[in-house]
């Protein structure tokens, strides 16, 4: 229900711009996209998984560019900062985790974007919002409140669908069985935290902030999957994007991305 407003606003501006007359609207987004990952990265930290959603949906209709996308996705992480003031971490520890974060998801983003446009030699498609109508069915012809409407609804029941099924595995395998795949697997803790942390539920931030106040995972472990933690945005974007071997691109990338930062993290000795 948290979401409904995030998707309604997000899928009510892709509406207005579908409809402008103009390409001015178009060419200062476009403009703006070179700035994406820093907006990106300091929206993505408050704790809302909507902005992640939202990312998506936006992305799918090519508003924002990649690198905007990957800042957002590493920026945000679910219940990791609830689950820290519950737990009275402190304001400081909370400070330092939101601040690396924040860090890490704008130089990511940013050497997404270059690497996707200057390495790979892709070019930075052209808004196609138009397309993500045709493909839900949603008659975007019905007017702009309406179409966003319909938008939103489709979105809504698919993701809670899939978070009543994902909801019910996690809670037939128990929250203890997930944190056992930290103490059972003699592997280093990145790797599996960074998997832990692409399970698209809020039960696998909770569990990775709550191993590394516990002491269980290093600072390294616990960066490398709340980094991943892009939670219902992956959703999102499998069901919007439907090119899957760039959504499975952005997902392994996604991966790598904080293995390698949980890595250097530990590497440096790094500790919250």
């Amino acid at each position: 229900m948290k979401l409904l407003p995030f998707l309604f606003l997000t899928y009510l501006l892709m509406e207005l711009l579908e409809h402008s007359t103009g390409g001015k609207v178009k060419m200062r987004i476009r403009t703006a996209g070179t700035y994406g990952p820093l907006w990106g990265s300091l929206l993505g930290i408050l704790p809302q998984c909507g902005f992640s959603a939202s990312a998506s949906s936006l992305y799918a209709g090519r508003v924002i560019t990649v690198g905007t996308l990957f800042a957002v996705y590493l920026s945000t992480s679910d219940e990791m900062l609830p689950v820290l003031i519950a737990q009275s971490a402190g304001a400081g520890l909370i400070v330092k985790i939101l601040v690396v974060k924040v860090i890490i998801a704008m130089i990511s983003g940013f050497l997404v974007e270059w690497l996707y446009l200057h390495f790979f030699h892709k070019q930075r498609q052209e808004m196609d919002i138009h397309t993500i109508c045709e493909e839900e069915h949603c008659n975007c012809e019905d007017g702009i409140l309406l179409s966003a409407f319909k938008h939103t609804v489709k979105i809504f029941l698919f993701l809670l669908v899939i978070s009543i099924v994902l909801n019910s595995i996690i809670a037939g395998l128990g929250e203890e069985a997930v944190k056992s795949l930290f103490l059972d697997v003699p592997v280093t803790g990145g790797l599996i935290a960074a998997a832990v942390g692409l399970i698209p539920n809020c039960a696998s931030s909770v569990v990775i902030t709550e191993l590394y106040l516990g002491g269980v995972i290093s600072a390294g472990a616990m960066m490398a999957g709340l980094l991943v933690n892009a939670g219902i945005g992956l959703l999102v974007l499998f069901r919007l994007n439907r090119d899957l071997r760039q959504n499975a691109a952005i997902v392994a990338s996604l991966y790598g991305i904080g293995i390698f930062w949980g890595t250097v993290i530990d590497l440096l000795g790094i500790v919250f």
